[in-house]
């Protein structure tokens, strides 16, 4: 489908699954080196990292490595409400880990700071982040992104885990919000 409508808005393709999928094997190539015999705790933040994270796991192939979710939100339609609300929380002992959170875009990066200042709190080893996705014109925060997929420009999209209102998060490829 080159075009999609969810509830009001359109939206076109603008990275097709392949792309995605290229952009994953790369970066779980790099985290294969640099965690390689590291207890590593992944960390997926729900709801829209999922087929991220499904995807990234499934190249890493680390037997030494667990996986664990945190769901969060800080969106509301099409814009950030700039308050993030934990809704589930980690239960898992991380400290002394080397934790990796995975999220599906990192923005205005608010979510990712406080995430990272929570797992270092909780005594993180050492906290890495990897992305799917980067908009570098709408970060605000000061952060240090290990591993980034795809960047992209500062425009809404949908798709691969990524919503509008609750819709849209099981297209395979990612859509960008047609202006109008």
């Amino acid at each position: 489908m080159k075009r999609v409508k969810l509830w009001d808005k359109e939206f076109e393709i603008s990275l097709p699954n392949a792309d995605i999928q290229m952009a994953i094997k790369l970066m779980a190539d790099t985290m294969k080196k640099d965690l390689e015999g590291k207890e590593t705790l992944f960390i997926c933040i729900l709801n829209g990292a999922f087929m991220f994270a499904a995807e990234l796991m499934k190249e890493l192939e680390l037997t030494d490595a667990e996986i664990s979710f945190l769901k969060l939100t800080s969106y509301a339609g099409l814009s950030s409400t700039g308050e993030v609300k934990e809704l589930i929380g980690l239960n898992e002992v991380i400290t002394g880990r080397t934790v990796v959170i995975m999220e599906d875009i990192v923005d205005t990066g608010h979510t990712i700071k406080g995430v990272i200042e929570c797992l270092i709190e909780k005594g993180a080893k050492e906290v890495k982040v990897a992305t799917l996705l980067f908009k570098p014109d709408a970060l605000k925060e000061d952060i240090k992104l290990d591993y980034v997929g795809i960047e992209i420009p500062n425009d809404f999209i949908v798709g691969f885990g990524l919503d509008y209102d609750r819709r849209g998060r099981n297209l395979k490829d990612i859509y960008t919000l047609v202006k109008e």
